[in-house]
């Protein structure tokens, strides 16, 4: 994925600028196992760990962890608990939606993956829920979250709600709006929620994949050269807020 790489990047940059390499490894049915993984890493004397984003809730409980420090590269772990950095997803669907009204859309409708909405704690939903409860003139409507993301449930629900403008992660969102009849920018407006998903020019979010690699990394070296192994404690997470990015996708 261009956002993994673009968070690898970051990382990689940044550890090089402090003065350590930075090795890539993966993990699971196309990579090595776990208690490889563990061999590895302890062989070769590396003491941090930078996690990148997984669709579903990942356990690392495999390795050691008392010869690690670890920073996920995402919301939350668990298994085990670590320190994390992420995108602040909830101020950014905020800005979003400033700027939507700013511009004179007042039918904002969002389009989420329920798998991601959960896994961020709802982040998305939440702040476009707060917004339109807040503001006035915007009128509510019923998002749309769907378990397996398909063009009929989208334009059944485009057609009911009648909104102006959707807000959504996939570029595949835009093509079913204009074969559901919206003419783009012209009629409807499109907004990504991750700019780097979308292949043409589009309005919408940068999350700023490359800042967050780097800040996640300066994160880890601090831990490593405090000797900080393990789950912590108190797990904390750190966010680093997403970038607004003009496009053809909405009037000016």
């Amino acid at each position: 994925m261009r956002y993994h790489r673009e968070l690898t990047k970051g990382a990689t940059r940044r550890a090089e600028e402090l003065g350590f390499k930075a090795d890539a490894f993966t993990v699971g049915k196309a990579g090595i196992s776990l208690e490889r993984l563990d061999k590895i890493l302890q062989s070769r004397g590396i003491g941090g760990i930078f996690l990148l984003p997984v669709g579903s809730n990942p356990d690392l409980t495999r390795l050691d962890w008392t010869h690690f420090a670890g920073i996920y590269s995402d919301y939350v772990i668990e298994r085990p608990g670590l320190h994390s950095v992420c995108p602040d997803h909830y101020r950014a669907m905020l800005m979003v939606l400033d700027r939507l009204n700013t511009l004179g859309y007042r039918r904002p409708g969002l389009v989420l993956s329920e798998a991601h909405d959960a896994r961020l704690l709802y982040r998305w939903q939440a702040a476009y829920h707060t917004y339109q409860t807040h503001h006035d003139g915007m009128t509510r409507l019923p998002p749309l979250i769907m378990s397996d993301p398909n063009q009929r449930d989208f334009t059944l629900w485009f057609k009911a709600v009648k909104c102006d403008v959707v807000l959504a992660h996939g570029p595949e969102v835009k093509i079913w709006m204009e074969e559901a009849g919206a003419k783009i920018p012209e009629t409807h407006g499109f907004c990504c929620l991750n700019v780097l998903n979308s292949t043409s020019p589009c309005a919408g979010l940068d999350l700023q994949p490359r800042l967050l690699g780097e800040r996640g990394m300066e994160l880890l070296i601090g831990q490593v050269l405090r000797n900080e192994c393990g789950a912590p404690d108190l797990p904390m997470t750190t966010t680093v807020p997403a970038a607004w990015v003009d496009g053809p996708t909405l009037r000016h």
